[in-house]
């Protein structure tokens, strides 16, 4: 073999060799993956339904992986940009809600770009939000409520646990669709904005099922209608705002696991699996349903396709929106 051909012939050997390490090193993540340590952050205080989410999420695949996984609160747009920052191997993730579609609206100043920046892994879960009104406000439909407003505009206001949140979000969906002049006012947490309600300063609040239904069912206030396109377990009797008046609205608020961009698809999609086989767990469905949380637990790429939609959708409704 002359010289020029054995080099020839050397480096085709080499670039073999090369290829079969690359194909070798891009299985390897999904084989061994996760050989060490997972971090899921929550950029929410302890808690929250994130925090509830997360820790469940933490227990159960931790078990199944045999592995060490931490749930740690770094709660606001910190927490956010941290998990924004972090290699893209799947050993750090995030649970958020559906206002991550709306940061970089809210905040101009992000060091981090909320689609740009990060890929969806699983849709966790979902929680039915309720309309909630003092218990003495004179209408108790989602019609006269409609009636009420539109015959004093700006006189009412509607509370949120914050601009961002998803009760800000269904409040702001529910005056745009209803076409009604209401007042923004948002609180530090879901908490205020509920009591805000009970103290009558505050006409309209959208909470998760697990806040609002026991507050309801004591007469602290009043559940007029519930969000979502069919009615709650929680709250059998309430109907939905499209049955009562509102016949076109229907809000999902959504909760879910998501991983740096770049994230290996392979890795991506174990880590959706095993996020559905945890939402299917009769122990974690039963706890879960218990507090007003309805598991789903979807594959990346259904997650994905919710986060694109809910980009767009939330853009047009910050462009239209009552500013706080």
């Amino acid at each position: 073999m002359s010289v020029s051909r054995r080099a020839l012939f050397l480096f085709m050997a080499f670039v073999g060799s090369c290829v079969t390490v690359a194909q070798i090193s891009a299985a390897e993540p999904v084989e061994t993956y996760p050989n060490r340590e997972v971090h899921i952050i929550v950029p929410f205080s302890p808690g929250s339904i994130t925090d509830i989410l997360a820790r469940v999420l933490a227990d159960k695949l931790g078990t199944s992986w045999h592995q060490t996984v931490i749930v740690e609160n770094r709660p606001g747009m910190p927490g956010t940009a941290s998990v924004a920052r972090s290699a893209a191997d799947g050993y750090t993730l995030m649970v958020t809600s559906n206002g991550h579609t709306i940061a970089a609206l809210v905040n101009k100043d992000l060091t981090f770009d909320p689609a740009a920046d990060f890929t969806g892994v699983s849709q966790v879960a979902s929680v039915p939000h309720a309309l909630i009104i003092p218990t003495d406000f004179p209408a108790k439909t989602v019609k006269e409520f409609i009636d009420l407003a539109k015959a004093n505009p700006g006189k009412y206001n509607f509370a949120s646990a914050g601009v961002a949140s998803t009760s800000y979000l269904a409040g702001e969906y529910f005056r745009q669709t209803a076409k009604i002049d209401m007042v923004h006012v948002p609180f530090k947490g879901a908490p205020e904005a509920i009591l805000s309600v009970i103290r009558k300063e505050s006409q309209l609040f959208f909470g998760g099922i697990n806040l609002v239904a026991q507050l309801h069912e004591t007469g602290k206030v009043f559940a007029m209608a519930v969000a979502t396109a069919k009615r709650s377990r929680a709250l059998p009797d309430v109907p939905t705002v499209a049955e009562s008046g509102l016949p076109q609205f229907a809000y999902d608020a959504w909760f879910g696991l998501m991983a740096p961009a770049h994230t290996p698809a392979p890795v991506v999609d174990k880590i959706s699996h095993d996020v559905a086989e945890v939402m299917r767990m009769p122990d974690v469905q039963s706890k879960l349903q218990a507090q007003g949380i309805d598991p789903v637990g979807n594959t990346a790429q259904e997650f994905n396709a919710i986060l694109k939609t809910d980009f767009e959708r939330y853009a047009k409704l910050w462009a239209a929106a009552a500013r706080p």
